[in-house]
């Protein structure tokens, strides 16, 4: 109460909730959070901290820790179409032309937090598993590019991010000595020729 006998109100912390930077700023927080603490062990407390506001202003924007997970993906992330763009093109290339893809989108520093934060955070939450699964598939499945049917497809694109998955794991998380070591181009030669018959059936 001031001196006027009149009652005052604390001022919320944080940016105020119509400055268009917050929403930014928190998903920013939230991608390098979830990056490296995995899905449950980000808090919500603690992606408001980094990104300098109020955790209500969390609960504002996204609602929940699940919306602001999957919103940090799809807001934070062009993985799906880049991978999409190496499916296109020369056919006799194509394995190698997906793991060169596959191995920037991981080296990249825009994308590879938020490839980091789903691969922590699928072992946890079913949501993350999901999202792991339409980024590394599912939106390519409506490309007429690979041949054969529509369950060989999927069979083919599966068995493709599974590998190309475990290889990312060993070298960028797990950072396996034997394959964190290999020079690129040598990942490259040993694991696209693999990726072209996973794809296509043929051999390089």
């Amino acid at each position: 109460m001031t001196e006027s006998g009149q009652n005052t109100r604390k001022r919320p912390t944080g940016r105020r909730t119509g400055d268009s930077g917050t929403r930014d700023a928190i998903l920013d927080a939230a991608r390098d959070l979830f990056a490296d603490l995995g899905f449950d062990g980000a808090s919500i407390r603690a992606i408001a901290a980094a990104a300098g506001v109020d955790p209500a202003l969390i609960r504002h924007f996204f609602g929940d820790k699940e919306t602001l997970f999957a919103s940090t993906v799809a807001d934070r992330t062009a993985i799906p179409q880049r991978l999409v763009d190496a499916l296109t093109g020369d056919p006799a290339q194509l394995g190698r032309r997906v793991t060169d893809t596959y191995l920037k989108l991981w080296e990249d520093p825009e994308t590879q937090p938020v490839l980091q934060a789903l691969v922590r955070s699928a072992t946890t939450s079913d949501r993350a598993a999901a999202m792991l699964r339409e980024v590394l598939g599912a939106r390519l499945l409506s490309q007429e590019i690979l041949p054969g049917f529509d369950e060989d497809r999927i069979r083919r694109l599966a068995i493709c991010a599974s590998h190309l998955l475990g290889i990312a794991v060993a070298r960028y998380i797990i950072k396996l000595p034997a394959i964190s070591a290999l020079p690129r181009d040598a990942l490259m030669d040993e694991v696209a020729p693999t990726i072209q018959r996973y794809l296509t059936g043929q051999h390089q």
